[in-house]
């Protein structure tokens, strides 16, 4: 039987080329709405750009389709829990716009630090003024690269081209991950001290507060330059414009903004900003290469073979699903609490499946491990087809390890992050049907997941991890620091660790909300109080 697939919107004749050969192709510029739900009754595959909204009123319309290609990296526009709950699978082209996205920053580099736009202005305005543009040699110079992903590793090797030093800030990639591309990592305000240019490549989840906020610019060295083409909510865009005002910054140059189109947005006016408008992607090239990738992966998935450009979780067949798909939702929790519990730079990931799950393939939980640690620090999507892709680009080394005892429990899992700061590690397992934290570095605790209420939408947690001495009257103090924070407490469990029994403890906190690092400075001021941590569930 011949497929038939629905393009939605513009894709480069080179991947509409591909599809009419294999499967009965209905390709339009543009689609109504009520066009698009009639039109993809019939459909086996729909392939959208970002103008589509892919959302369960029109999954729910299509009872023949079994894959949606994005030709781009994002997939905002669909939904994927009504795509994976009908089996769906959901496909993007994430490493299309690599070369693209990387030449741009160059580009922008460069322009910046030559003031190219503004003497191009200057002239056709009828100036002739070269004593007014006079600009700056990167050759010799430090570029600091924040994230080092397929983007950020790619604009590394062509700053060293041009005789630049690269530094990076990443935490979880690997040190040997840097190396390959010739790039040392540092911290952030080592980076942020040191580099003349500061460009970014970073991904992050949508919750996540901007990576460069005000204390940060103003920890920048000065007369650096900011390039930016990954994600505007990466930065503070109030700070940027204090920062440009009061010149510790040279110049900005911006092809995203936290709100696009930026019309409103007064950086784009600024005379110390170069900004474009949104585009990475926007060559000749990469709209050839998504649009061959995405055409190719669709027919794959149509074909019955498996995509490394899925970014749903892929169905589980019912056996494995009936013994490890209970403990999916427990590798994740332990993953997510890991990544904000730990700190320094990743170095290895040990996990251990203990129990009944460890007679089983656990690849669907290795995945749901790696989905949890990276869920707080990016919105990269994880699953059976493309984990061992997403574990190589970072560089990270996973071993795993499987026994047969897990007592008291049926099941656990356990992840252990050593990273350059020590290790992290967290047992989890079922309780009554419900991802639960048993365990953190060796003190025994009780963290359930949060259950949602009737009518509402599930509540996050948050979490507050304390070590100190055990000594009386630490709960209470503790207890009185938050009360004058106006912060309540949910529940709260004393953990003690069998290898340093009565020296120790550490009290797991649900509070309710998250903590100011100035909140967070007065509980760890409490005498006896060795760390604070904190994590949203």
């Amino acid at each position: 039987m011949s497929h038939r697939i629905l393009v939605s919107e513009t894709l480069a004749e080179e991947g509409l080329a591909i599809l009419r050969e294999a499967a009965e192709l209905d390709a339009r510029d543009a689609i109504e709405r009520p066009e698009l739900i009639a039109a993809i009754r019939r459909c086996h595959g729909l392939i959208v750009r970002s103008g589509t909204r892919v959302d369960r009123e029109l999954i729910e319309s299509a009872p023949l389709l079994r894959v949606i290609g994005r030709a781009g990296a994002g997939v905002d526009n669909i939904d994927l829990d009504a795509a994976s709950e009908r089996g769906i699978i959901v496909l993007n082209t994430a490493g299309g716009n690599t070369v693209s996205a990387a030449e741009l920053a160059v580009g922008l580099l460069l322009s910046l630090s030559r003031h190219l736009a503004a003497a191009n202005a200057s002239l056709r305005s009828g100036e002739w003024n070269r004593s007014a543009f006079i600009g700056a040699e990167l050759r010799g110079k430090t570029a600091g690269i924040i994230g080092l992903g397929l983007v950020g590793a790619a604009v590394a090797r062509r700053l060293q081209a041009m005789e630049m030093r690269t530094i990076a800030f990443d935490p979880f990639v690997s040190e040997e991950r840097a190396r390959s591309v010739g790039t040392a990592l540092a911290p952030l305000t080592e980076l942020l001290a040191e580099a003349d240019v500061v460009t970014l490549h970073s991904s992050a989840s949508p919750d996540a507060p901007p990576l460069l906020g005000d204390a940060e610019l103003s920890a920048i060295k000065p007369g650096a330059l900011l390039v930016n083409t990954a994600r505007g909510r990466l930065i503070d865009e109030s700070a940027l414009l204090d920062a440009l005002d009061s010149g510790r910054l040279a110049g900005a140059a911006l092809d995203v903004f936290a709100a696009e189109p930026a019309h409103e947005n007064p950086l784009v006016q600024h005379p110390l900003v170069l900004a474009t408008p949104h585009l990475g992607a926007s060559t000749q090239e990469a709209q050839e290469r998504v649009a061959v990738e995405i055409a190719t992966e669709t027919l794959k998935v149509l074909s019955g073979r498996p995509s490394q450009a899925a970014v749903n979780t892929p169905l589980i067949d019912p056996e494995s699903l009936e013994a490890v798909g209970p403990y999916l939702s427990v590798a994740e929790m332990c993953g997510r609490l890991a990544t904000q519990l730990a700190s320094g730079q990743w170095r290895d990931i040990m996990i251990s499946y203990r129990g009944e799950i460890a007679s089983h393939d656990v690849t669907p939980l290795k995945a749901s491990v790696v989905a949890g640690l990276l869920a707080p620090i990016s919105d990269e999507h994880v699953n059976l087809v493309n984990i061992n892709n997403v574990i190589a680009h970072r560089g990270w080394r996973i071993v795993e390890r499987k026994s047969p005892d897990a007592e008291p429990y049926t099941s656990s899992i356990t992840v252990e992050l050593r990273t350059s700061a020590g290790q992290t590690s967290l047992m989890g397992t079922l309780e009554h049907g419900r991802a639960a934290v048993v365990e953190i570095n060796s003190f025994h605790v009780h963290i359930a997941a949060s259950l949602p209420r009737p009518g509402r939408a599930l509540d996050h947690l948050h979490l507050l991890v304390l070590r100190n001495e055990d000594r009386p009257g630490r709960i209470g103090e503790v207890g009185m620091a938050l009360g004058k924070l106006e912060v309540n407490i949910a529940a709260m469990d004393v953990g003690f660790s069998p290898d340093d029994p009565g020296e120790k403890s550490l009290m797991a906190l649900t509070i309710s909300r998250a903590l100011t690092p100035e909140e967070a400075a007065v509980i760890a001021s409490i005498d006896g109080i060795e760390e604070v941590a904190q994590a949203q569930m």
